[in-house]
């Protein structure tokens, strides 16, 4: 199937899934170029429209890898493309940092104590730093490169905002790649511009939280310091990122070279 990439008049491939984009077209240290229409990355796909069901359908899309948790995803089901395969793969142990914030906010003693007084920013640097180190999460990124390299195409990976689960996942695929760090972190804050859905539904967990929206806010963005924290874990715990791929994710040499084999030109 040849792939139809359509483009909505807000510059969102798809109005009902703002964050749904192509990790294609950046350039690396050496000159090369990500290629675009194999690897797209998203927030959830419950809510694609039904008028934009044809461009979604359009983009020849394979596989679609959900990071959600059970509960996430039991609530509100992806809309799967014709013919794609549906993977549930867990980046977060059910106790891990950022699998329970809604159940945390629901309980105003409890959203108070981990979220009050500058408690939602060292709750993503938390978050960051499990996405890391925590087995599951390391199995989970692992089949996700392996999915890009070696499985159908194209693939979607997703979360639920798009912003961290799978902002780490992109940046991820970028960095083994090949793509420099500034842009890796660029392509990383885009996720700031499409959140107006994530915050409203924020807006409504907050109610009854007993928080000022500006305790939360850290938690409705994306922030250069976490995607750093990120990679300083990796350092710390693994040396180098190399070792980090090799070691923590036990990803192999051969599926590295596939992956750049597939997505570079």
């Amino acid at each position: 199937m040849g792939i139809v990439t359509f483009v909505t008049s807000d510059g969102f491939i798809f109005s009902s899934a703002p964050n749904f984009r192509d990790i294609g077209g950046h350039r690396t240290a050496s000159g090369r170029t990500v290629r675009s229409g194999l690897i797209f990355r998203s927030d959830a796909l419950h809510s694609v429209a039904d008028e934009e069901l044809v461009a979604y359908n359009g983009l020849g899309i394979r596989q679609i890898v959900d990071f959600r948790t059970p509960h996430e995803r039991g609530r509100l089901p992806d809309v799967t493309p014709e013919g794609a395969e549906y993977a549930a793969v867990a980046v977060q142990g059910s106790k891990a940092a950022g699998a329970n914030f809604a159940d945390l906010l629901a309980d105003p003693e409890q959203a108070r104590a981990v979220f009050g007084g500058g408690g939602a920013e060292r709750f993503m640097f938390a978050v960051y730093e499990e996405l890391v180190t925590d087995a599951v999460a390391l199995r989970g990124y692992r089949e996700l490169i392996e999915r890009a390299a070696e499985g159908p195409t194209a693939l979607v990976f997703h979360c639920s905002a798009g912003k961290d689960r799978t902002g780490w996942g992109a940046a991820l695929i970028l960095r083994l790649l090949g793509v420099e760090h500034e842009h890796v972190v660029a392509d990383y804050l885009v996720s700031n511009e499409r959140q107006a859905a994530t915050e409203m539904w924020m807006r409504r967990l907050a109610v009854g939280s007993g928080l000022d929206w500006a305790d939360l806010v850290p938690m409705t963005r994306v922030r250069a310091e976490y995607l750093d924290t990120a990679l300083a874990r990796v350092d710390e715990v693994y040396g180098s990122f190399d070792g980090y791929v090799a070691e923590g994710l036990g990803v192999s040499g051969r599926t590295v070279e596939r992956l750049r084999e597939r997505l570079l030109n």
